[in-house]
């Protein structure tokens, strides 16, 4: 049976600020992409997330960004390799004892927000990232902006990598995503998105904002857990996904 991994980027809330409802979402998705503290989440509510992932059986990854609590990591920054390197070392490393103690482990890297956008296509942060990963552990796969230079050069330095889709957000002609600047980046209606994944799937295209079909080669489709529709949206597109014959399965689960 074909298969697809759902993944949704979970733990950010920060002390008495609440995002999103991670209990739901892991009732959903088939992979976890984990706060690791720099662009949100504190210890004890990254530790309550963990341990309602292993429960569940949900994969975990590293959701390492840029050290920017203020900006939910969505600004663009230019740390030196020498720092950028150390941060994510640091936050994988952190993730990695938390889902010990939660009775499960880390088993691959998704960036997030401004870092994710900009290793996509610069390629001297790019490199510190995937060297970070790899001091770490050349096992952790890394999950990529599907179409994005990124992929060929972390395999090319010996990691693992998929390609991720973003069910909840628009595409450009070029297979960019959307700023979120720009109106209509980010989707609202579950049946839209489902129907537009399950295409993303089947037929590798999306259409793009402008109307146009764009390419879209990936394994791995993300729900970000802050949009309002969230869990409304992951529910209906698994649902609808499984009603056409796919199975909901982590890219991790092999690992």
């Amino acid at each position: 049976m074909l298969a697809i991994d759902l993944n949704s980027d979970l733990g950010e809330s920060f002390g008495a600020w609440k995002m999103g409802d991670d209990r739901a979402m892991l009732d959903v998705v088939s992979s976890a992409n984990v706060a690791c503290g720099f662009h949100a989440g504190d210890p004890a509510g990254i530790l309550k997330t963990l341990k309602a992932a292993a429960e569940r059986g949900v994969a975990v990854g590293a959701h390492v960004g840029y050290r920017d609590l203020a900006g939910f990591g969505r600004r663009n920054m230019d740390p030196t390799s020498e720092e950028l390197i150390g941060d994510v070392i640091y936050q994988i490393g952190a993730l990695m004892g938390l889902a010990q103690a939660a009775g499960t482990r880390v088993t691959y890297v998704k960036p997030h927000g401004a870092l994710y956008n900009t290793i996509a296509l610069d390629p001297r942060q790019a490199a510190d990232v995937i060297a970070a990963v790899l001091a770490v552990d050349p096992g952790l796969v890394l999950v990529a902006l599907a179409g994005s230079p990124l992929i060929a050069k972390a395999r090319a330095a010996g990691l693992a990598v998929v390609a991720e889709a973003f069910a909840d957000r628009a595409y450009t002609a070029e297979g960019n995503l959307v700023s979120r600047r720009e109106k209509g980046a980010v989707l609202h209606d579950p049946e839209l998105v489902a129907q537009r994944m399950v295409r993303m799937v089947r037929e590798g295209v999306v259409e793009s904002i402008d109307g146009k079909l764009t390419k879209i080669d990936a394994q791995t489709i993300c729900v970000h857990g802050d949009n309002p529709e969230a869990v409304a949206i992951a529910r209906r597109l698994r649902a609808v996904l499984e009603e056409s014959g796919l199975a909901i399965r982590s890219f991790a689960s092999g690992i």
